[in-house]
């Protein structure tokens, strides 16, 4: 399957492989988003640090040790001990990475920056979609444990039609006097 690719030749699976969920918000980290914008993460992180009044904590944040851990944990992240990362990752939110292009100011990264905003309303396209969805499953699943239900008792009911009633003593043909009927 071919690669779909935007105008700025940057692979939109790329960009959508590049969103992480963290603290429960949907962000990218800034050697992602420096790649991108072909530049290195260190210029981004100073563009930031100099404009820090645009970014507050809804916009970036940085890991904690255990943020950045686990995200090792999940995904591909070079060593710290061969030349990798020695600080902790900033994590820019969609309305960061939105921001970042006012700080940025060049064609690439406003570019990009359109890309990656299409990539988060995709997935929030997609995870309005998947509500969606989970919402039918549950509803079909209340239906089913219904039927479920309603089944078994017809099953009881069939199970106690088939069942042989307990036989009554016979009684002898004829005619029968008080003392035999005891």
């Amino acid at each position: 399957m071919a690669r779909k690719k935007s105008k700025t030749n940057v692979p939109t699976e790329q960009i959508e492989r590049s969103i992480h969920v963290v603290r429960g918000q949907r962000v990218m980290l800034d050697a992602d988003l420096a790649q991108l914008y072909e530049v290195t993460t260190a210029a981004l992180n100073q563009a930031v640090k100099r404009n820090a009044e645009r970014f507050p904590d809804d916009f970036a944040f940085q890991l904690t040790d255990q943020e950045f851990t686990a995200l090792i944990s999940q995904t591909v992240t070079s060593n710290t001990g061969r030349g990798g990362r020695r600080k902790r990752p900033w994590a820019f939110t969609e309305h960061g990475v939105a921001m970042l292009s006012s700080v940025l100011r060049s064609p690439k990264a406003v570019q990009v920056n359109i890309e990656i905003m299409r990539a988060f309303v995709r997935l929030r396209r997609l995870l309005a979609t998947l509500g969606e969805l989970v919402e039918q499953l549950t509803r079909l699943a209340q239906t089913v444990q219904l039927h479920d239900e309603q089944i078994a008792g017809i099953i009881r009911v069939l199970r106690q039609m088939m069942e042989k009633p307990p036989e009554q003593p016979k009684r002898k043909i004829g005619f029968h006097t008080p003392r035999e009927d005891r």
